[in-house]
């Protein structure tokens, strides 16, 4: 879909990306489109780019993040098992599976991803559980592998 407004000046074009975002959006795309680089917002247009990878793996980090609360509370916490917390796990584990299908080169980073994510998951079950926080592992109890296994239920034999 093509919009008929008349693509600024390079100058004007710093400026659109502070006060117009969606604007300069489709300006820069048609600039691009029509091999007009000179006339792009070249040095903001490659740091949008670099914020959206590094969004992606923050999306899979808090993702992660969610998976690895719940994943505990089920472990630690068996006799409250419900199917939200099974939802949750699942979905979880559905939205990390497609971001990596999106983005395989973020797969690396899965380690990383539930390394920076533990420690706040940790406190989140505590927090939502009632049970102290020295209950859980201080260091992740569960592999890249296990917390992303459709069939990995910790504490279910």
């Amino acid at each position: 879909m093509a919009f008929a407004f008349k693509t600024p000046a390079p100058e004007q074009m710093i400026g659109r990306y502070e006060s117009d975002y969606s604007r300069w959006l489709f300006d820069n795309a048609r600039l691009l489109r029509e091999g007009r680089l000179a006339e792009a917002d070249i040095a903001n247009i490659v740091e949008e780019l670099e914020d959206m990878g590094r969004s992606e793996y923050r999306a899979i980090e808090s993702y992660m993040g969610i998976l690895l609360m719940h994943l505990l509370k089920w472990e630690f916490q068996p006799q409250q098992r419900s199917n939200s917390w099974r939802g949750s796990i699942f979905n979880s584990r559905r939205a990390i599976i497609k971001r990596l299908k999106e983005s395989p080169s973020l797969r690396v980073r899965l380690a990383e991803a539930v390394r920076e994510a533990y420690s706040d998951a940790r406190f989140n079950a505590s927090n939502e559980t009632g049970l102290p926080e020295r209950i859980f592992p201080p260091e992740c109890p569960f592999s890249v592998d296990e917390a992303l296994d459709p069939d990995f239920w910790p504490g279910v034999e």
